[in-house]
């Protein structure tokens, strides 16, 4: 008679293990999603404020400085344009050359000393954008210098030599007006003229001048910044009129004088 071998029980998993183990992964896991929620809410709000902050600074200020003119919803007055669709480019511009706040009522606004800084011209800009959106800024590669800079010297004496001379000397236009000098201009100011055409400039949208082409013309430019004058004396690049003002004081002058001393000699 064969002997009875002990069997080994083999053990059973509680039922309540796996309702553990269940609980658990669903702690971690909603642990890790609560954080990460956390963390992109907390983000997105610093955002929202440093925004919010600027368009209130920027709306502080502009009620201080420019809401005489402009009006306190930017809806113009008698003294000033309305500012609807002008955009934060055209603000740019216009404060960061000094030209705003006007000092006074005249044919043009002249370039002046800048009266705000950066942080507060983008702040203003940020709150005329935020009511009253238009052009902004252009991508980086725009103003890098880096276009075709001899398509753009021809795209510039095509649409913009007339009033700014050939290299940028700018020129006088009609009633007290004129066309600035372009050797100090910032690249992100050129393009912004070309969007926004301030007070006599026209507006060259992207069907008159595409962004390449904006891109080329402001290459141009800042060689001519760059570039001296390959002859010495630029004489204000004005091209004949100085020449031939330079030719008759000093070469006829010259020739006077030579005149009048040869005279003098054999007498």
């Amino acid at each position: 008679m064969a002997r009875d071998t002990p069997r080994r029980s083999k053990g059973r998993r509680s039922p309540w293990a796996a309702a553990a183990l269940i609980g658990i992964g669903l702690l971690i896991t909603g642990g890790v999603y609560a954080g990460a929620s956390a963390a992109v809410a907390a983000t997105t709000a610093e955002s929202t404020v440093a925004s919010a902050s600027t368009v209130e600074d920027g709306e502080r200020l502009f009620q201080a400085n420019c809401a005489t003119c402009h009006g306190l919803d930017v809806q113009g007055t008698n003294d000033g344009p309305s500012l609807y669709g002008v955009g934060e480019l055209a603000v740019h511009f216009q404060m960061s050359t000094g030209r705003m706040p006007l000092q006074m009522q005249g044919p043009q606004a002249p370039q002046k000393p800048v009266q705000f800084t950066e942080e507060q011209i983008a702040a203003v800009g940020a709150y005329i954008q935020s009511i009253a959106p238009g052009p902004t800024y252009p991508e980086p590669e725009v103003l890098d210098g880096e276009g075709n800079a001899a398509e753009g010297g021809e795209l510039f004496r095509i649409n913009c030599a007339m009033c700014h001379n050939v290299a940028g000397a700018g020129g006088a236009l009609t009633e007290g007006k004129y066309a600035p000098a372009l050797y100090d201009t910032s690249p992100l100011n050129m393009y912004a003229a070309m969007v926004t055409g301030p007070q006599n400039m026209p507006v060259f949208n992207d069907m008159t001048l595409t962004t390449e082409e904006k891109r080329d013309i402001i290459s141009y430019l800042l060689f001519l910044q760059d570039t001296t004058s390959p002859g010495g004396f630029t004489l204000g690049s004005l091209g004949p009129v100085s020449e031939g003002l330079f030719i008759w004081i000093f070469g006829i002058g010259g020739l006077i004088a030579l005149t009048v001393w040869i005279t003098a000699k054999s007498n």
